[in-house]
C-alpha cells in the first residue's frame, strides 16, 4: 500500500468517524426529546427501549468502535483524537439548522479554537516512526 492511498485510507476513517459521532450525537437528541425527566430508572430504560431510534443509536455506537480501531491502526491516538473534535463542530451546526438550537458568541469562538487545533495537529505526522 503506498503512503498515498494510505493516507486516504485514514482521511475517509477520520471523515466517518466525525459522521458516525454527530449521527449518535444528534440521534440521541432526538430520541429523547419527550422522555420525561424525572422517570425511575427502571421506567426510564422501558421508555428508552420503547424508541427504535436508541437501537439506531446502538448499531451506530458500535460501527463508531470498528472504525476507531481501523483509524488506530493507521495513525497514532495523539494524531487521530483531536480530528475527532470536529464532531464538536459538525454536532453544532446540525443542532442549528435540523434543532433549531441557538449558537452563542462563545460558542462560535470555540469552534474556532477547535478548527485551528486541528489544523495545527494535521501539520504533524500520523505515525511516529
Amino acid at each position: 500500500m503506498t503512503i498515498s492511498s494510505m493516507r486516504w485510507r485514514l482521511v475517509l476513517g477520520l471523515a466517518i468517524a466525525i459522521l458516525l459521532d454527530t449521527g449518535v450525537q444528534i440521534l440521541w437528541k432526538l430520541g429523547v426529546i419527550g422522555v420525561p425527566e424525572n422517570l425511575p430508572p427502571q421506567q426510564l430504560l422501558q421508555a428508552i427501549l420503547e424508541r427504535p431510534v436508541f437501537l439506531l443509536v446502538g448499531a451506530l455506537m458500535l460501527a463508531q468502535l470498528f472504525n476507531w480501531l481501523k483509524v488506530l491502526s493507521m495513525a497514532d491516538l495523539s494524531f487521530a483524537k483531536p480530528f475527532t473534535s470536529l464532531s464538536y463542530v459538525t454536532v453544532s451546526i446540525v443542532s442549528l439548522f435540523l434543532l433549531g438550537e441557538r449558537l452563542h458568541v462563545i460558542q462560535i469562538i470555540g469552534i474556532g479554537v477547535i478548527i485551528a487545533g486541528v489544523w495545527f495537529v494535521s501539520r504533524t505526522e500520523p505515525v511516529s516512526s
